[in-house]
């Protein structure tokens, strides 16, 4: 099996002023999970190599630069699957860690559990090493801005940070196939700007925004997170595939009814267990990357493919 890997960075209403960084971005982190696969890492350890960047990166929303809720406070959820087993990791209300995908991979190994929360979560991550951070931060100036926006215009419901002047992130993911065929996922969010303290999205709820399973494939998703879990998005897809429709096909179907059904939009990216490329959203944009043949495809804008060498500086 070829090692390949798929990267997004959010779906929505991402301004002009915000591609160039999500591009750049995607760029970043599909290299950093794919020269994991390369220097013979798992997939699991390449979904989490491709996430960490991103977390890091106020491009996106996930890490630093997540939304804030209505109290101003950053409220994190993460989650990772592993296809050989079916094992998952997930938390979810995390205020006070960097990277809560590698908490989640931590979970996944080292927990009976499956999906940690708020003070369990944080107890659970400090018990394994994690170096708490100031919840402020990982707070922005653009979701600072973004928050102070829906105050203002109650605009309910945005994974994607606001106008053209300051935003544009939003939730990402990974999902990898390696060289012996395993397949994994992982996805990251600071969900949708202005949510209720405690709201819980549909990143951290295997099925909605993560499924991988060796024997079919795997989904990350992105978009409008009530409408996602009630679709099961991510699980839908590969139901579609075990089904017989190719990556792309389910993708499409499955985004596209999600979209009918509910009228919101999502996204999302996926793997055969074959290593066939599946990419849909509904929405205006979705940044979204892969590597193949030595060469870095990848996209932001409807029916859009671009390309350049992998190996260019």
């Amino acid at each position: 099996m070829k090692p390949i890997v798929i990267v997004h960075g959010g779906a929505g209403d991402i301004p002009d002023s915000r591609v160039k960084g999500k591009l750049d971005g995607m760029k970043v982190a599909v290299r950093a999970g794919y020269e994991c696969l390369m220097n013979g890492g798992s997939a699991l350890d390449a979904v989490e190599a491709a996430v960490v960047p991103m977390e890091k990166d106020e491009n996106f929303n996930a890490g630093y630069g997540s939304v804030l809720n209505l109290r101003g406070e950053v409220e994190m959820e993460a989650s990772i699957m592993r296809g050989s087993d079916l094992n998952v990791g997930a938390v979810t209300l995390v205020k006070e860690f960097l990277h809560p995908i590698s908490i989640a991979h931590k979970v996944l190994i080292k927990s009976p559990h499956s999906l940690l929360g708020g003070e369990g979560a944080k107890l659970f991550a400090l018990k394994e090493g994690f170096p708490p951070v100031p919840p402020e931060s990982l707070i922005s100036e653009h979701a600072k801005q973004a928050l102070k926006n829906f105050l203002e215009h109650g605009d309910f419901g945005r994974t994607e940070i606001g106008s053209s002047d300051e935003g544009g992130v939003g939730t990402v993911g990974a999902v990898a196939v390696d060289a012996n065929g395993h397949v994994a996922v992982a996805t990251s969010t600071g969900g949708m700007s202005g949510k209720a303290v405690g709201r819980i999205g549909d990143t951290p709820q295997i099925g909605s925004g993560t499924y991988a399973d060796d024997n079919i494939g795997g989904v990350s998703t992105t978009g409008h997170g009530e409408s996602i879990l009630k679709y099961c998005l991510a699980h839908s897809i590969i139901k579609l595939m075990e089904g017989g429709l190719d990556a792309n096909t389910a993708t499409t179907k499955a985004v596209n009814g999600m979209t009918a059904r509910l009228n919101n939009t999502a996204g999302a990216i996926t793997l055969s267990k074959d290593g066939e490329v599946g990419v849909h959203f509904s929405s205006k944009r979705m940044s979204w990357a892969y590597v193949k043949d030595n060469k870095i495809f990848y996209g932001i804008e409807q029916g859009e493919t671009l390309e350049e060498d992998y190996n260019k500086n």
